[in-house]
C-alpha cells in the first residue's frame, strides 16, 4: 500500500498504523473492527448529506454503506497520507450501476480516530473516467441517503430483478419494489431519472427483454415470440415490440431468423 511522510515522528507512524488497520477493516467489511477504530467523542461529518454522527449513530450509518458484492472494487485513488494527529484518504468503490469518489480527512485522539470529514461524489457507471461528470449533490442529500448507500441501492435493486425476478408481474408498480427492497419510492425513482438515466418503466422493460433473450438463446425449439412477451411480463404486444427493437435494434422476427442462421 503507498503512503507517504509528511514528518518522520512517532506520533505519524503511530496514526499510520491505524489508518490501514481503518483501511482493511472496510475492505474486509468487518464493521466491528470499524468500530473498535472510533474514539467514544468520535464525530462523522458526510458532507454529501450534510449530516454528523456520535457513536451510536455511526453503526448503522456504516452497515448502510459497507460494499455488499464479492465484486465491489474499493481502491485508493492517492497514497494515504498522514501529519501528526491528521490523515488524508481518498478511494473509489467500483460498483455496477453506480459508484462513488470519496476523500476522507482524518483527525486522532488517543491513539483512536476522532473526527472524519468525510466529501463524497456519485459517479454513473460511465462517467468513471470523467471525474468532472458527478451527480448533484445538493439533490441527492434531500433523500437522506450517502453517496455510498446510493450506490448500494443501485446494487440492491439489480440483485432483487436478478433473483425475484419481480417484472413478470404484469402490474408492476414502484411502490411495490419499494417497499420489497427497503427503500422509498423517491430514492428509487430519483437514483433511477438522474443516475441510471431511466424511467421506472425502462429500467422495467429492460428487465423484459433481458429476461426474453436468455430464453430464446437457451430455448430449442424456438418458443412462440408473442406467447413469451406475455409471460415476460408484457400486457401490450406494441409495448414489448417497441422496447424489443429499441434494445437489439432487430424486430423479434428478424432476431430470431439471425438466431437459427447462428
Amino acid at each position: 500500500m503507498p503512503t507517504e511522510f509528511n514528518d518522520d515522528s512517532a506520533q505519524s507512524a503511530a496514526t499510520l498504523r491505524v489508518m490501514k488497520s481503518y483501511h482493511m477493516a472496510w475492505k474486509r467489511r468487518d464493521i466491528i473492527e470499524i468500530m473498535e477504530l472510533f474514539h467514544p467523542d468520535v464525530q462523522y461529518h458526510d458532507f454529501f448529506i450534510n449530516r454528523t454522527m456520535g457513536l451510536k449513530e455511526i453503526p448503522s450509518y456504516i452497515q448502510a454503506c459497507l460494499p455488499k458484492r464479492p465484486g465491489d472494487l474499493l481502491t485508493h485513488t492517492d497514497r494515504i497520507r498522514v501529519d501528526g494527529h491528521t490523515a488524508y484518504i481518498q478511494y473509489k468503490l467500483v460498483m455496477r450501476g453506480a459508484s462513488y469518489r470519496s476523500s476522507e480527512a482524518i483527525t486522532f485522539k488517543d491513539g483512536l480516530i476522532y473526527k472524519i470529514h468525510e466529501y463524497g461524489v456519485l459517479l454513473r457507471d460511465q462517467d468513471q473516467h470523467n471525474p468532472k461528470e458527478e451527480i448533484d449533490r445538493s439533490a441527492i442529500s434531500r433523500l437522506g441517503l450517502s453517496a455510498r448507500e446510493l450506490a448500494n441501492l443501485s446494487q440492491d435493486l439489480q440483485q432483487h430483478f436478478e433473483q425475484d425476478q419481480p417484472f413478470l408481474n404484469s402490474e408492476l408498480n414502484l411502490q411495490q419494489v419499494a417497499d420489497e427492497t427497503g427503500y422509498s419510492r423517491n430514492q428509487i425513482s430519483y437514483f433511477l431519472n438522474k443516475v441510471a438515466g431511466q424511467t421506472f418503466y425502462q429500467y422495467v422493460h429492460d428487465a423484459r427483454i433481458e429476461y426474453l433473450l436468455t430464453i430464446i438463446k437457451q430455448q430449442k425449439p424456438l418458443p412462440n415470440i408473442d406467447e413469451l412477451a406475455f409471460s415476460a411480463g408484457f400486457n401490450s404486444l406494441s409495448a414489448f415490440y417497441k422496447h424489443f427493437k429499441r434494445i437489439t435494434n432487430m424486430s423479434p422476427k428478424a432476431y430470431l431468423k439471425k438466431t437459427i442462421l447462428q
